[in-house]
């Protein structure tokens, strides 16, 4: 199959096999390991090389490290030196010595089995960091231990790659030499791009930032990505490493956020063609002919690095964050593969020993996203603790115990940035209040200062109970997920119907949510924020102060029905974190024999399409909410409102030709 062929064949398996575990709420990286092996040499045969397409897709990788690398710092991983230092050196030290003496016993062989402890003893820095990067625990206690592992485990490659060809006597050099050798490259290596990453890259990008050119920057940034990369390649470390790198350096720039949303769409699709060929190495016949061998050796490991991550991580950590970063890191890595091809090519091993062994391996990457997924609900069941240092026994007592000397206050179901602001202004009228929130370090914090705040989960009715719900004043929602507001709510209103309740959302889409829940009042940032910059605009015009405050009180009152819905234009939907029907403006213009022409806005029935006309524009003059009875003619601008398929809907029925 030639080269376009399986570029379009992978596409399209990859585009339905996505979607459709998208739809089944699984991770996609399962999907994109099931094409591979489906589409491979062992199973369908479809694709028979995959040399050339493994480099491309190793690309993936390295995007994807460089995007980590934008949101750490070096101060950062300073505070991570414990994670790469004792607990990534102890759990490589100690897994290669526990999976080598097995693969000794059972070949033989001291040489195959430092290749296979080894190669067992990696993790999948493609997938941990993809997953928890999705699931935004990446700054969690959990993740950062999980990334300082990682790149332990990275640096380790390279003692394991040089000591491969020494093992089976093809180099001419000691061990020691070789080591030292590469030891001084990365030195050079590293120091340089820390040199030229902070005395270059700033003016660099200025000057690129000058030109004002999308494409000049994108290009810049892929310049700069692969060259890093290329750069501790000859220096014998990993392409990902140096791609880490360069986006710490970059990631102290103003440019952070544009080079992450510049960098995203190339990382994605070369990271789904990077597991692609994951799921390729594997030889189905094998693996279901030692279906049983493969499920042991894939279960043995993970349990023993299981164990042991949790065992070390457990002298400085909580039993749930070790729990959770042992249960991250249980899986098999992508650097084993290397390992494994390098030791057959240098007779160290055979094709046929080492396929159970890839196949373990592949077959726990195929259980990570699920694992890492619901690494929060396992560790409870691991380690026999919640979420938190505080359990759920001591956080209703501690609630309580805040809650009890309380009446007439207000309850903060969050404290995030927006639940302490409003805490501020609490404090300054004197009005007492008791802030619940998941987040065992901010909690922790404000404590510390003072503050009336208390580990709890407000979707409980038992903590509710506890925060003096019966005689509070007025609970306040502050969350970033309107499910748990929506939760929180319906609680409180089968406690306390008549209890004032405010709600925040993000924009207009969950008004009508938050209002037939029981919501007193809803807060739209966004469209809050529209408010009172336009207000702002008014009084600065000379519009009386009396006029502005009657506009705002409209607005509200009316439930932001005037600033609901605008013009999207051309800018780019992020498809994971906004609502694809989301609803919008349209203009819509009549002409020639358009349907609507003659006919009144009533006959045409659009609100019962989802679609409503927020105003007529008609020669020159604008009409604001017009009425059902008016008469539409030749040349009418409608201004629509509703989502892009209830729109497209609309315009048939408004420009179809006239019966």
């Amino acid at each position: 199959m030639n080269g376009l062929n399986t570029i379009l064949m992978l596409l399209a398996a990859s585009v339905a096999v996505v979607a459709l575990f998208r739809r089944l709420a699984l991770p996609p990286i399962i999907g994109y390991l099931v094409v591979g092996m489906a589409i491979g040499p062992s199973a369908l045969g479809l694709v028979d090389d995959t040399k050339d397409m493994h480099l491309i897709a190793e690309f993936g990788v390295v995007f994807l490290l460089f995007t980590i690398g934008l949101e750490f710092s070096f101060p950062q991983l300073n505070a991570m030196r414990w994670a790469v230092g004792v607990l990534g050196a102890s759990q490589v030290v100690v897994c290669l010595m526990l999976f080598g003496a097995g693969a000794w016993w059972l070949t033989g062989s001291a040489e195959a089995a430092v290749v296979l402890g080894g190669a067992l003893a990696l993790s999948s820095t493609a997938i941990v960091t993809k997953q928890l990067t999705e699931q935004l625990e990446i700054h969690t206690r959990h993740g950062r231990r999980a990334i300082g592992v990682l790149l332990f485990q990275d640096l380790a490659v390279v003692p394991l790659l040089i000591a491969i060809p020494i093992l089976a006597g093809n180099s001419e050099r000691s061990l020691g030499v070789e080591m030292g050798i590469a030891l001084v490259k990365g030195v050079v290596v590293f120091a340089a791009m820390v040199w030229i990453g902070r005395k270059a890259l700033r003016p660099i990008f200025h000057e690129v930032a000058q030109a004002r050119s999308n494409e000049l920057f994108t290009l810049t940034v892929l310049l700069i990505a692969i060259a890093a990369a290329w750069s501790t390649h000859l220096a014998g470390l990993s392409l990902a490493l140096g791609a880490f790198l360069a986006g710490i350096m970059l990631g102290e720039t103003e440019y952070r956020h544009q080079i992450d949303a510049d960098i995203r769409p190339f990382r994605d699709v070369l990271l789904g063609f990077f597991f692609i060929t994951v799921g390729m190495v594997i030889d189905l016949p094998v693996l279901l002919a030692n279906l049983h061998w493969v499920v042991l050796i894939s279960a043995a490991m993970m349990a023993t690095k299981l164990v042991l991550v949790y065992a070390i991580a457990r002298s400085v950590d909580t039993p749930q964050d070790a729990s959770r970063t042992a249960i991250t890191l249980a899986n098999g890595g992508e650097f084993g593969f290397a390992l494994i091809a390098l030791a057959i090519s240098a007779g160290l091993l055979t094709p046929d020993n080492s396929q159970l062994v890839l196949a373990a391996v592949v077959l726990s990457m195929v259980a990570a996203p699920l694992l890492i997924r619901h690494n929060a609900a396992l560790a409870e069941r691991f380690a026999g603790q919640p979420p938190s240092p505080i359990d759920a026994e001591r956080s209703e007592t501690d609630v309580s115990r805040i809650a009890r000397p309380l009446s007439d206050h207000v309850i903060l179901c969050g404290y995030g940035r927006t639940g302490q602001n409003i805490a501020r202004f609490l404090d300054q009228e004197g009005i007492d209040y008791l802030a619940l929130d998941l987040d065992p370090q901010r909690v922790q914090e404000a404590r510390s200062a003072g503050e009336p705040v208390s580990y709890g989960d407000c979707e409980r009715r038992e903590i509710l109970a506890a925060s003096g719900l019966d005689r509070a004043r007025m609970v306040v929602l502050t969350f970033d997920s309107p499910a748990t507001s929506l939760k929180v709510l319906e609680h409180t209103r089968a406690e306390r119907p008549e209890i004032p309740v405010l709600a925040r959302t993000r924009d207009d889409r969950w008004i009508e949510r938050f209002e037939a829940a029981g919501a007193t009042a809803v807060v739209p940032e966004v469209l809050e924020a529209s408010l009172m910059l336009s207000s702002h605009v008014l009084a600065l015009l000379g519009i009386p102060m009396a006029r502005v405050f009657r506009h705002v009180r409209s607005v509200r009152g009316d439930r932001y029905r005037l600033l609901r819905g605008y013009f999207h234009g051309a800018e780019r939907i992020d498809m994971e974190k906004a609502d694809r029907f989301r609803e919008q403006l349209h203009a819509i213009t009549l002409s020639g024999k358009a349907r609507a022409i003659g006919a009144r806005l009533a006959d045409l029935d659009l609100e019962r399409h989802g679609v409503t006309v927020t105003a007529v524009r008609r020669g020159g003059i604008r009409g604001p909410q017009p009425e059902p009875e008016t008469l539409l003619h030749d040349g009418d601008v409608l201004v629509c409102y509703g989502t892009p398929e209830a729109l497209e809907h609309a315009e048939h029925i408004l420009l179809g030709r006239a019966r």
